[in-house]
Order: C-alpha cells, then structure tokens, then sequence
C-alpha cells in the first residue's frame, strides 16, 4: 500500500506530460462509463430529433410572423 501511494506521488511530482500514464487513465476511465443499449439509444435519438425539428419549426414559424409583420408596419 505505501509503495503505491509513493509510486503515485511519484508520477504526481514528476513534470512534463507521460503518454502511458495519460492512456491508462484515459482507459480507467472509459471502463466507468455506463454504456446505453441499442433500444435506449434508439429512443433517445429520436426524442433529440423530434425536439430539434420541433425547435426548427418553431423558429420557422415565428421569424415567418415577425416578416409578415414587419411588412404591414413598414410596406
């Protein structure tokens, strides 16, 4: 355990960037991420889809007002 712990201050105290440290970092890491199935990806994805195009739409819709306005206030 203390060896560990030296070995971690070690690489703390040590300056400059060590790839192979970075790496299995990185890797410990991604071995914590929660993956999602194929059937909640799916119907995540499209509840994003649905809602951008709903955001779109509703952007479309409101600029088209503002031009219509703006051509009975200045036309």
């Amino acid at each position: 355990m203390a060896k560990k712990t030296e070995e971690i201050q070690a690489q703390e105290t040590k300056p400059g960037f060590n790839i192979a440290t970075f790496l299995q970092g990185t890797k410990e890491e991604l071995d914590k991420v929660v993956w999602p199935g194929r059937q909640q990806l799916l119907s995540e994805s499209a509840a994003v889809i649905l809602m951008v195009t709903m955001s779109a739409l509703l952007i479309y819709l409101v600029d088209n007002l503002f031009n219509w306005a703006s051509g009975k206030v200045f036309g």
